[in-house]
């Protein structure tokens, strides 16, 4: 197999940018700070801030314990609970969705560069192993834009949540803001979008064929016969006396 590792430098870099995506993907799941809520009541939020995410409202309080250490207060966000709105429903199942493809778009686009790096295998199974992986990872920014999208429309329109009363949290904040949760997801979607597209610009250069080949019986000039028994040597040809 040609060598075409001088082929596959700017597939390289994107690995790195989707790997990071990937990772930057993660930690947007595991990110509380997702919705920020400014509430007017202390009595029990004393910071003055809630932090709304995909899965865990949290803030920090000192009046729910006997101590005067602050800590955090954290309730869980089921996705089968009624009052779970679909932005945050949504949410909980396409992050996870993309979590699967990146994983998956990664392990494609690793073994494209292996047999590249290698000079394994054929040229088409490097096209496939490109193109697989940058379409999982365009699939990946998709279905983590979609939730982080829709959550930022709702932090800008300043949308509520009914939360239970176990919550503590208020009906209505004086107002939102974006959390870092969101920030990371359209941060993370640009990478994988970017490495994607990468992937799938990849061209194997076009190999010219060898300009010596062997003559086959009845080609090259008319004037030209090759006996395909083999050329008889004059040397031991009978002449007549």
């Amino acid at each position: 197999m040609p060598y075409l590792v001088h082929t596959a430098h700017a597939q390289f870099v994107a690995l790195w940018l989707g790997t990071v995506g990937w990772i930057l993907i993660i930690v947007t799941v595991g990110l509380v700070e997702w919705r920020v809520w400014e509430v007017s009541d202390l009595s029990v939020i004393t910071s003055g801030l809630a932090w709304v995410g995909i899965w865990r409202v949290c803030f920090y309080s000192h009046v729910l314990i006997l101590s005067n250490n602050q800590i955090m207060f954290c309730q869980r966000i089921h996705l089968s609970e009624s009052f779970t709105p679909p932005e945050i429903a949504t949410a909980q199942v396409l992050m996870l969705v993309a979590l699967i493809l990146g994983l998956m778009g990664n392990a494609s686009v690793v073994y494209g560069l292996r047999n590249v790096y290698f000079g394994l295998n054929t040229f088409k199974a490097i096209r496939l192993a490109f193109y697989t992986g940058g379409v999982l990872f365009i699939l990946t920014a998709a279905a983590a834009l979609v939730p982080v999208c829709w959550n930022l429309h709702s932090v800008v329109n300043n949308q509520t949540i009914t939360f239970p009363a176990a919550f503590l949290m208020p009906p209505a904040p004086v107002n939102q803001s974006v959390g870092p949760g969101i920030i990371v997801g359209i941060f993370a979607s640009v990478l994988l979008v970017s490495s994607g597209v990468v992937f799938l610009s990849y061209r194997v250069p076009v190999m010219l064929e060898p300009k010596v080949r062997p003559s086959w019986p009845g080609e090259g000039c008319s004037e030209t016969r090759v006996n395909p028994q083999g050329i008889d040597n004059p040397a031991f040809q009978t002449h007549p006396f």
